[in-house]
């Protein structure tokens, strides 16, 4: 059994943007509508009395907590306050706690009380923003349509020029194919993040992400094998890895590029996005509902559901799941086109969300991404970079001709 080690906890369960491409609220799993809109201090007690007992039962030396929604910071300073201060209790002499909170920025704007308490408990925070103003407005709007990007950005100089600096985790985006990477990248940057992360829109191959409407059924040969169709994200994601990887001092870490960097080198990645590790992450819905991951609700109705929760359960019996374990196989786990594939290490088969197919079999996730083709080329542009450094390092390195 694979214990968890990451408590991704849903404190608030609604938001104050309405995202147009948002994976809790606008797609097909709409259970966020039957669950209470704030976790009861009873459910945080709980959750925070059973990641302990899972801590000291596998003798974690730490445990990392992530407090998300909906919007987490909408709970409010002083609910905040106590939220954080039972799992710190709860974790006192078990293991080290490591707190991040992912937030759409607009409350550290709002309620100047809350950076002080995330202060207090040392919370590191990452925000979402998309790139320049007008994309981010594009996608990211308030409930009357109103854009989000001035208050975001007015966030985002809190933790970058402040006091606060380091709690500043870093910044998320999501690809918009319809937005120039480089200028996207450049744009991320003016708020000087310690870490950015791109992610790929969610979809399946039920209902693509935008740009690959025609992507309906999955490759049966590995890419390159046998004719590819065209991979848009792979050449917005490469644009991006050039600028990153060429300039002349670290501006950022950009952890997908960091991961798939690492993994062609033989390391391991911290993510399910790339790599063949082991999920490690459960949720604990606003009820106490134990559930796998949030990208699941794009698939169908009730995909991430366990049948678990705080009350009657424990985190060892989520581990035993067979949700949880089919999602733990590593090389075993994959479709059989992945795995016979050389870059299966590498980008692990893609997102298990990503892999959704009504008609796969022996289950509906033993296909390939959806973004099959654009990991392939994206994976093999960053090992050719890295190949011809590394060559010209060993060249190098090499004593001068006599």
């Amino acid at each position: 059994m694979v214990p968890f080690r990451q408590f991704l906890l849903k404190i608030h369960s609604r938001c104050n943007l309405a995202c147009d491409y948002c994976y809790v609220y606008e797609s097909v799993d709409q259970s966020w509508r039957d669950r209470p809109r704030v976790m009861a201090p009873g459910t945080v007690r709980r959750t925070a009395a059973l990641i302990a007992e899972h801590a000291r039962r596998h003798r974690l030396a730490e445990v990392h907590v992530v407090l998300h929604g909906g919007e987490p910071l909408l709970v409010g300073a002083v609910r905040l306050d106590a939220v954080l201060r039972e799992l710190a209790d709860a974790l006192h002499g078990v293991a080290e706690l490591r707190l991040t909170l992912q937030t759409n920025g607009l409350r550290l704007v709002e309620d100047p009380a809350l950076l002080p308490v995330l202060a207090r408990h040392g919370v590191r925070i990452g925000v979402s923003v998309d790139g320049t103003a007008a994309t981010h407005d594009r996608h990211r709007r308030r409930p009357d349509g109103r854009g989000s990007h001035a208050d975001v950005a007015r966030a985002l100089r809190l933790l970058a020029d402040g006091p606060y600096r380091a709690l500043y985790a870093g910044v998320l985006c999501t690809v918009d194919l319809a937005a120039d990477p480089v200028e996207t990248y450049e744009a991320l940057l003016e708020f000087a993040p310690p870490r950015l992360n791109l992610l790929l829109p969610h979809g399946t191959w039920d209902s693509p992400p935008p740009g690959l409407a025609d992507r309906t059924s999955p490759p049966r040969t590995p890419p390159g094998t046998a004719p590819g169709g065209p991979a848009p994200y792979a050449r917005w994601l490469c644009a991006v890895f050039d600028r990153w990887y060429d300039a002349p001092r670290r501006e950022t870490g950009v952890r997908l590029f960091e991961e798939i960097l690492a993994l062609l080198l033989g390391g391991t990645a911290r993510s399910e996005t790339v790599g063949l590790t082991p999920v490690d992450l459960v949720v604990v819905e606003t009820d106490g509902t134990i559930e796998q991951a949030d990208s699941l609700k794009v698939t169908y109705p009730g995909a991430p559901g366990t049948g678990l929760d705080v009350f009657r359960h424990t985190f060892a019996d989520a581990a035993r799941h067979e949700a949880f374990r089919a999602r733990q196989r590593g090389l075993a786990g994959l479709a059989p086109v992945c795995a016979a594939c050389p870059r299966a290490t590498v980008c692990g088969g893609g997102l298990y969300a990503h892999r959704y197919h009504p008609g796969a079999t022996p289950t509906p996730f033993a296909a390939p991404s959806v973004y099959c083709q654009d990991l392939a080329v994206l994976v093999d542009h960053i090992a050719e970079r890295l190949r011809r450094d590394i060559t010209a390092l060993r060249a190098a390195a090499q004593p001068a001709a006599r």
